[in-house]
């Protein structure tokens, strides 16, 4: 079984300036094939994570997306610290 928290974490931190400060957390969701993950980082990352128009932000959702094999839909949300 794959733990997605680490795969995103790992993802993440080489495209922020201070990858000590980012975390990751899974959180509860309604549905059962669902899996919502939560990026918190400084704002400054925030907006490299996100990208210009989302464009990274989706990019990370389709790699982890491409783990799941289509047996759950992954929903990655960035939040500021």
């Amino acid at each position: 079984m794959t733990n997605y928290e680490e795969v995103l974490l790992e993802l993440v931190k080489p495209l922020t300036s201070d990858p000590d400060s980012v975390v990751v957390k899974r959180m509860g969701s309604l549905e059962e094939n669902e899996i919502v993950l939560y990026v918190y980082a400084p704002k400054e990352d925030l907006a490299r994570l996100i990208g210009r128009k989302g464009s990274m932000a989706q990019s990370i959702r389709t790699l982890l997306q491409s783990l799941c094999h289509g047996k759950k839909r992954i929903v990655v949300k960035f939040e500021e610290i």
